[in-house]
C-alpha cells in the first residue's frame, strides 16, 4: 500500500529475530521494488525512522511494539487479534499517551458488515438467536478470530449483554 500512495512511505521494517529475511530489503521482499529499507529485529533501532508503527503480528509481540511506540511517542496501527482482556486494557491504557487505531479487522466490507449486524440486533433483539459461524485454515493460531469476535461483541453490546457470558464456542484459544 505505501508504494501506491504518494504521502506514505514505508521507512522502517521489523521481523523477529529468527527470521532468515533479516538484512534483506523490506521492498524487495514485499514484491514492490527496492525501498533502501533494510529488515531489522530491532524496533528500538529503528525508532526514530517512522511516525506511525503498522502491526499485524501476534499479542505478546504488539504489546512489546506498544511499549517502545509509547516511550518513544509513535502511533500505532494494531490489526493483530488473539488478546486477552487484559491485554486489551493494556491497550486502552497506552491509548491516553499515544494516539492507536485497534481494529480486528481492516476491510471496508467487514466494518460495513459490523453496522449491519448492529442493526441487525437492534431490529431483531430477543426475538432470535443470532450465530456467528467462520471457517478458516487448520493452522489459524486465534480461534474465534478477532473479526469474529468483533461480531459477536456488536451484537451482544446492542443487545445489553456481555458477550463473555452468552457465548458459546465450537472452537476456542489459541491452537
Amino acid at each position: 500500500a505505501c508504494s501506491q500512495t504518494p504521502d506514505v512511505h514505508c521507512s522502517a521494517a521489523i521481523e523477529q529475530a529468527s527470521n532468515p529475511l533479516l538484512g534483506r530489503d523490506a521492498g524487495s521482499v514485499a514484491g514492490v521494488g527496492e525501498l533502501g529499507v533494510p529488515i531489522s529485529a530491532d524496533l528500538a533501532q529503528v525508532s526514530s525512522a517512522f511516525d506511525v508503527l503498522i502491526d499485524f503480528t501476534r499479542p505478546e509481540a504488539t504489546l512489546a511494539h506498544l511499549a517502545q511506540c509509547v516511550t518513544a511517542g509513535k502511533c500505532l496501527v494494531i490489526g493483530t487479534t488473539g488478546f486477552s482482556a487484559e491485554q486489551k486494557e493494556q491497550i486502552s491504557a497506552a491509548a491516553e499517551h499515544i494516539p492507536i487505531v485497534f481494529a480486528p479487522n481492516m476491510s471496508v466490507g467487514v466494518n460495513v458488515c459490523l453496522k449491519l449486524l448492529e442493526l441487525a440486533a437492534s431490529v431483531l433483539g430477543d426475538e432470535v438467536d443470532i450465530e456467528i459461524i467462520e471457517g478458516h485454515h487448520r493452522h489459524k493460531v486465534d480461534a474465534p478470530s478477532g473479526t469474529a469476535l468483533k461480531m459477536g461483541e456488536v451484537v451482544a453490546q446492542t443487545l445489553g449483554r456481555d458477550l463473555s457470558q452468552c457465548a458459546v464456542y465450537g472452537r476456542e484459544g489459541h491452537t
